[in-house]
């Protein structure tokens, strides 16, 4: 099979690898798209250290089964279109005993542990049971949706985001994008998110969002009440940067919850009296449950509209090193560009 596979830190390449040989437990998939994720950019520069030379990474993905394991069970069948949720998990553990299968100290994740058969291939073998099938009628490059959509989903469960909610979104990127749509699926009654840049702003509208530019004003925390027509009850922040945080601690009133999703630097320190003496709570949210997962691709198909508007680029094999290149280098503004491994319009 072809696979674009990370040569060297910024080179990327089409390389022709064995076919993978799922197990009986697993299902074999003819990947259709997958999403450029954020992550796959800094693993492709190098910048955090979680992608190796010689790796093939990827996701974000959606295919159709080409075979079934004999212990498979018959969740999905030959010729189905699933989504694949990237976590795997022991199944034996405490934390996945609970439902926190993210959490699992065993677990490995597709596209990031360099062993895996990945999704920047024209197959891929994964357990059946992360394998999720599509409903029916749902487009079938919107699965490649599913997982950052779960990304959004979870740090606003995490926050307790519920009705009548005022939601503060830092950063319009697509995880940031996650949350928006995650925070009125919750049922927030206002949302804002502040982006410098003003393509990002005007998807974010576009899906319903006001919007505030943090480049454009002295004063974000004053916009940002302006926007919501009052403070913000839970804020997110989508990057995780210094800026970002600080921003965060300076809308948010006393005794609000801020989730942070985003993860721009691995450390970061902490205006600690900002916490303390204000009585805020700082939540860590990564990835998702099983279970928010499959209710993600679920919900999925109830919004067309948005989720063809998160979709601005489409490329196949060998136009994948460009679009990483131009992502990295920030010569492309598009926020999610689906690779298609057997073609674009496949």
């Amino acid at each position: 099979m072809r696979a674009l596979v990370l040569s060297d830190f910024w080179k990327l390449t089409v390389d022709d690898l064995p076919d993978p040989e799922p197990g009986p437990g697993d299902v074999l998939i003819e990947v259709l798209a997958t999403g450029i994720c954020g992550s796959d950019i800094h693993g492709y520069t190098g910048e955090n250290g979680r992608r190796i030379r010689g790796q093939v990474m990827g996701h974000e993905t959606v295919g159709r089964v080409l075979a079934v394991g004999t212990e498979a069970g018959d969740a999905v069948a030959v010729g189905d279109a699933v989504t694949v949720n990237p976590v795997l998990w022991c199944g034996r553990c405490r934390q996945c005993a609970a439902g926190r299968e993210q959490a699992c100290p065993d677990k490995q994740v597709v596209g990031v542990t360099p062993t895996l058969t990945s999704a920047f291939a024209e197959r891929m073998a994964v357990p059946a049971r992360n394998a999720v099938r599509l409903p029916d009628g749902m487009p079938v490059e919107h699965g490649a949706l599913v997982e950052p959509l779960a990304v959004g989903y979870h740090a606003l469960v995490r926050g307790g985001c519920g009705a009548g909610d005022a939601v503060l979104v830092l950063g319009g990127g697509p995880i940031g994008q996650a949350c928006v749509l995650a925070a009125q699926r919750l049922g927030a009654e206002r949302v804002v998110v502040s982006e410098p840049a003003a393509q990002r702003r005007e998807l974010n509208a576009r899906l319903g969002a006001a919007t505030v530019d943090p480049t454009g004003t002295d004063d974000v925390p004053a916009a940002v009440r302006t926007a919501l027509d009052g403070d913000p009850t839970l804020v997110v922040d989508a990057v995780g940067s210094a800026r970002t945080l600080e921003t965060a601690f300076a809308a948010a009133p006393i005794g609000t919850t801020v989730v942070l999703v985003g993860m721009g630097a691995p450390t970061l320190e902490l205006a600690a009296y900002e916490i303390s003496t204000k009585e805020r709570s700082i939540v860590g949210s990564f990835c998702y449950s099983a279970a928010e997962f499959r209710d993600t691709a679920q919900w999925a198909a109830t919004a067309p509209d948005a989720l063809d508007a998160l979709i601005e680029g489409r490329t196949d094999l060998a136009g994948g090193a460009g679009a990483f290149e131009a992502l990295a280098r920030g010569t492309d503004p598009a926020s999610k560009v689906l690779v298609f491994p057997q073609g674009v319009g496949r």
